[in-house]
């Protein structure tokens, strides 16, 4: 199974999927961690530069997360500290669990703990603003 953690720099978790700058993507087989690889983020609005950076996505224009779904589709999970609730559903809907963590942990803790069942969700998905 693959596990795809948010982050801005490759090493640590990022507070928003959809600013993230990249993924971490981590495979996993029997409970280990076997290989990690960095995916760039060029799916996002953000990250594709057609947000204003008013965090209001309610503009004339559809703000889909269609492609970055499509992007982690080969993901289990995606783990990240903050998601608005649309991409959380784009996510479900393409068959990828969202996942917002309570607590400071690194990536690689956060995926041992998400794949032994001892990672602490968050309360909600629109912490991110």
């Amino acid at each position: 199974m693959k596990i795809a953690v948010a982050s801005n720099d490759g090493v640590s978790i990022s507070q928003h999927f959809g600013r993230s700058k990249c993924f971490i993507v981590f495979d996993v087989q029997n409970k280990n961690v076997e290989n990690e690889t960095v995916r760039s983020n060029t799916h996002t609005a953000h990250a594709k530069g057609e947000c204003d950076g008013h965090h209001n996505h309610e503009h004339n224009h559809e703000h889909s997360h269609a492609d970055i779904a499509a992007a982690l589709s080969d993901c289990t999970a995606v783990l990240c500290y903050g998601m608005g609730w649309r991409a959380a559903e784009a996510l479900r809907d393409s068959g990828t669990e969202p996942f917002v963590i309570d607590g400071q942990i690194t990536p690689r803790e956060a995926v041992e703990q998400y794949v032994t069942g001892h990672l602490k969700p968050a309360s909600d998905f629109c912490r991110c603003h």
